[in-house]
């Protein structure tokens, strides 16, 4: 089993890096191997519709997100964390996810995913949503935990103290574990899920 953690902030030890940390230690002490993925600080345009990602099998602008996409598709589950701002993930993140989900034309189906969002006081649930969209568009199953995936901190490493928060990190990373493996034993039983070719329908009149 391999989990890859995106961490959306522009901190390398912020308080988004003290919720990933806590899902990494029981990870691994579940043996399952973490990659964690700082692109919060990175330069990363967005997506322009171009649709060179058809043709030459990755995404035209070559930074992150053609690196992400091979231990995205290696992966057995996905993590993707933000902070909060104005109600809505790092604009970067959201470029990254924009378009590695959507030239990175591997096999997303019964992935797992799971989205962790830290803020200060608000916000947290509209970007927990925003977040979970990429997932339930790609036909990944989305872990729960105790409480909405969430983690209370101002200053760095102020979330460090947010016991509830840390808790909640935890039992993700225990039920991401659990389906993970859930999943594996059933596609050697029963395989995947039937599937059915996709109707592209435009809402026009």
């Amino acid at each position: 089993m391999k989990v890859l953690l995106i961490n959306g902030s522009p901190r390398a030890n912020g308080n988004t890096a003290v919720a990933l940390d806590e899902m990494v230690k029981i990870f691994n002490e579940n043996g399952v191997d973490t990659e964690v993925v700082q692109v919060g600080n990175k330069a990363v345009r967005g997506c322009v519709a171009c649709g060179q990602c058809g043709k030459i099998g990755k995404c035209a602008f070559d930074d992150v997100v053609n690196e992400l996409a091979p231990k995205f598709e290696e992966a057995d589950g996905l993590v993707v964390a933000s902070p909060v701002y104005y109600a809505s993930a790092n604009a970067t993140l959201v470029a990254v996810l924009d378009r590695l989900f959507f030239s990175c034309k591997c096999d997303k189906a019964m992935k797992v995913g799971a989205s962790v969002v830290c803020a200060r006081r608000g916000g947290l649930s509209a970007t927990f949503d925003e977040l979970n969209k990429y997932f339930t568009i790609s036909g990944m199953p989305v872990v729960s935990s105790t409480y909405w995936n969430s983690i209370h901190g101002g200053a760095p490493g102020e979330a460090a103290k947010d016991e509830e928060g840390l808790q909640t990190m935890r039992q993700l990373a225990r039920n991401m574990t659990f389906l993970m493996k859930s999943i594996a034993l059933g596609r050697e039983t029963y395989g995947d899920p039937e599937t059915e070719p996709k109707q592209f329908t435009n809402f026009i009149r």
